[in-house]
């Protein structure tokens, strides 16, 4: 019986030893596990935990403010970018109003041909017979006559449609006042009107309705103006 038992209690020694190396093996082994882990995840390691703020993310730049145009107190001479002076475009307005006051300036108790050789005077030599011919015209003479049209023209210029090296376009707005038998009214008319130098001085070249005018001529060739 006693050695039964001596037997029984060393094989229970033994037992417990077994165990106990199991458990040492176990906690390494794992302990080498979770480092292998760490080290194959070395970003993971490092993760904040849940509900930790992250690192910031990338700021998004706002646009920059763009450039505007703004009043300047700098001196801005726009007659240094034309191809005449101010005198040079002041004397050609003022040519181009009084020629179009010229214009609806007439009587039905005048001779026709007297009016044209008025216009005539402010125009190139073919424009100039082209006038003659509209103000001398049957139509014209013979509506004013039987209407004892007399009109009054007065001339502004509303706006510079062109300036070119050879020539300059103003829309003249031309106002006449008139008085007849089938009584007075007054209309106003707006033209374009081209204007050329010849020498120092001016002639008109074209007159056209505002809306249909002209953009700017050249120089018309064989004109024979000198001045």
């Amino acid at each position: 019986m006693v050695e039964s038992g001596g037997r029984r209690g060393v094989v229970f020694a033994v037992l417990v030893g077994l165990l106990a190396a199991v458990g040492i093996y176990l906690t390494m082994w794992e302990t080498a596990g979770g480092g292998r882990a760490a080290e194959a995840d070395p970003v993971g390691a490092g993760r904040a935990s849940a509900g930790s703020p992250g690192p910031p993310g990338p700021s998004v730049s706002a646009e920059p403010p763009r450039p505007s145009a703004t009043a300047s107190d700098a001196p801005f001479d726009v007659y240094s970018y034309l191809p005449m002076t101010k005198q040079e475009l002041a004397a050609a307005a003022d040519y181009a109003e009084r020629f179009t006051a010229e214009y609806g300036t007439y009587r039905h108790d005048e001779d026709p041909a007297a009016h044209g050789e008025r216009l005539r005077g402010y125009a190139t030599l073919e424009f100039g017979e082209v006038l003659v011919r509209a103000r001398t015209s049957t139509g014209f003479a013979e509506a004013n006559r039987a209407d004892e049209v007399v009109s009054e023209g007065t001339a502004e210029v509303k706006e510079i449609r062109q300036i070119q090296d050879s020539s300059v376009v103003f829309v003249v707005a031309c106002t006449e006042r008139i008085t007849a038998r089938s009584g007075p009214r007054e209309e106003t008319h707006e033209y374009a009107v081209t204007l050329i130098p010849v020498g120092s001085d001016w002639r008109v070249h074209d007159l056209q309705p505002a809306d249909e005018g002209q953009e700017g001529d050249e120089r018309p060739s064989g004109t024979g103006e000198s001045g």
